[in-house]
């Protein structure tokens, strides 16, 4: 390599949550705290998995969040609490949609835990509380969808009271929903003397509050995802905290921008460079390592089978190509962000790094992936398209914990107060 001013900008780019939020997990009232036996416990779930219609059938293509939920409901049913289950299903805006039913996520789970469940095909009213007097210690029940109800996302304190009149106590366990202030998140703990977070719930707030707060380090983040806007405070939040952060994805071609490197036709924000500016300023106060990519795979179009080509090193003489877009970080990039995950101890991942989606693509965040799993540190993945990645490169397990929620941890990482969370009772 030349030491002119390109390889310049390269090298600077690959060298060297909330006090409020912290100890969430421990300050509120945890289902183990509970003495259930024999009681009505409304627990709510996030069962919002993704399905498929074949043949007027319903089926669940990913049960990942039914499966999470179940030691909640193992606990409470060994503890003999009556278990009824609450939850959403897609956006049916309000009123009854049979493909977002719950009625198969009810049978689902009856094979899961190897146990009748019992549907009840309204969420509220006389049919709910005729199938529930009939439930004995240990039995489990599903509500029909709460959106099926506009008052469920209304917040609506009537909803409210009629869900609550169906149980004794109530555990919140849908961290998914946590960062929404619904009537069945929020509104129904107003109505019943003990408001109690689930496993799922307390594992959650463990390792995206307590673990992040006070990391081992080296601690290293890994930002992806498509729009810088959208992750901002996130961001300048992790600046506070990280050692490295490792900018991928789509939102690295808005930092491009900024640094005067051309972008073709790849995704970006160009009212976002001053923000962008501003991040790259305050990782430099900081003494924060805030690496971009050095170089990008670009392609004629974001589709499988089109044409494809890593970039030269990124400058200001060599940048994206024009009618190209970036679809993933490049060879060099991989290397480099390699060996800086490879030193870390703490690792939190939110945000693929191309579009993992199609095999072409899907280079650099299997790379991620795979470093992180073999890293040996301990590796938080915050939610959504991020954990969809690390599943389908079967590297799951290797991960030391998945967290079911985007929104909501994006939120806490924010260091902003989950309503979900705050409705529940101080221990």
């Amino acid at each position: 390599m030349t030491t002119n001013g390109a390889t310049a900008i390269a090298a600077s780019r690959c060298s060297k949550c909330s006090e409020n939020n912290e100890g969430l997990h421990t300050l509120k009232l945890s289902v183990r705290d509970l003495d259930i036996s024999g009681k009505r416990v409304l627990v709510r779930v996030d069962f919002n998995v993704p399905t498929e219609e074949k043949d007027g059938h319903i089926f669940i293509t990913d049960d990942t969040r039914i499966r999470d939920s179940l030691p909640t409901i193992e606990l409470l049913r060994q503890r003999g609490a009556k278990v009824i289950l609450m939850s959403h299903l897609g956006r049916p805006e309000g009123h009854p949609v049979a493909k977002y039913s719950l009625r198969p996520i009810a049978r689902h789970l009856q094979t899961l835990i190897k146990h009748p469940v019992a549907f009840s095909p309204e969420s509220i009213g006389a049919v709910p509380r005729e199938i529930i007097a009939k439930m004995r210690p240990g039995d489990v029940c599903l509500l029909e969808n709460l959106r099926f109800h506009r008052e469920e996302e209304e917040n609506n304190d009537g909803f409210a009271r009629q869900l609550a009149q169906l149980g004794d106590t109530y555990v919140n366990d849908a961290f998914g929903t946590a960062h929404r202030a619904h009537a069945s998140t929020v509104g129904i703990a107003k109505f019943l003397p003990q408001a109690a977070m689930g496993l799922l719930m307390e594992r959650e707030l463990k390792y995206l509050v307590g673990e992040l707060a006070k990391p081992e380090r080296p601690f290293l983040v890994v930002i992806g995802g498509s729009k810088v806007s959208s992750k901002i405070t996130v961001i300048k939040s992790l600046i506070e905290k990280a050692d490295t952060i490792l900018i991928g994805g789509a939102m690295a071609y808005t930092f491009f921008l900024a640094w005067g490197i051309k972008v073709g036709k790849s995704l970006v924000e160009p009212d976002k460079v001053p923000l962008a500016k501003g991040i790259l300023d305050l990782a430099k106060a900081r003494g924060v390592k805030f690496l971009l990519p050095l170089d990008t795979l670009e392609a004629v179009a974001i589709q499988p089978g089109t044409a494809s080509r890593n970039t030269q090193p990124l400058s200001h003489e060599n940048g994206i190509t024009d009618g190209w877009e970036g679809v993933d970080i490049g060879v060099m990039t991989i290397k480099c962000f390699e060996k800086e995950i490879a030193l870390a101890k703490t690792i939190f991942w939110n945000g693929p790094v191309g579009v993992f989606e199609i095999p072409e693509f899907s280079n650099g965040t299997r790379a991620i992936a795979a470093a992180i799993a073999k890293s040996g540190a301990k590796s938080i993945v915050g939610g959504g398209d991020t954990v969809t990645a690390v599943k389908q490169f079967g590297l799951a397990d290797k991960m030391t914990f998945l967290s079911t929620g985007g929104g909501a941890s994006l939120e806490l990482l924010k260091g902003r107060e989950l309503p979900g969370v705050a409705a529940l009772s101080d221990k």
